[in-house]
């Protein structure tokens, strides 16, 4: 189950624990943008054993791993292990597409969640801050070419 963590309820934030500017997306952003980054996002618990996200669902959400371990499933197998400090769904925030993978709860979770409400606020505040992210977009995907040609060239 999803739920808004009682410990950041009552005024702890997991945000000053977590480096948003780890995060490919966000990597080129100012101390200042990445604070209002840090503002915009929720805490979250989450149950052992429940997802977070289910493959082929629109996404809508961008999570961060605070504590806890989640379990990446492609097409019905496990991909990967995600821990603290690894987050999934930032594509969600940039296209709004069906998700590539389920994310499963494998222990409890606390998450830190930015939605796409907050985040188109956070573009529309911040012309600086939207063509960073277009810049680190189009960085990931000249990177990705590149490992593509690299491939087909061997």
């Amino acid at each position: 189950m999803l739920l808004l963590s009682a410990q950041y309820a009552e005024g702890m934030s997991p945000t000053s624990s977590f480096d948003f500017g780890s995060v490919w997306l966000f990597s080129g952003c100012s101390r200042a943008e990445l604070k209002s980054i840090a503002k915009a996002a929720e805490p979250v618990s989450v149950t052992a054993g429940t997802p977070v996200c289910d493959e082929g669902e629109v996404g809508q959400t961008f999570y961060f791993i605070v504590s806890g371990k989640a379990t990446v499933i492609r097409n019905g197998r496990k991909a990967a292990e995600l821990g603290p400090g690894g987050y999934f769904g930032e594509l969600a925030l940039l296209d709004r597409l069906p998700r590539s993978a389920t994310i499963k709860a494998a222990t409890d979770l606390e998450l830190l969640a930015i939605g796409q409400k907050d985040f188109n606020r956070l573009l529309n505040d911040s012309a600086s801050l939207a063509r960073k992210l277009l810049v680190a977009t189009a960085s990931r995907l000249r990177n990705a070419d590149a490992k593509a040609l690299g491939a087909a060239v061997h």
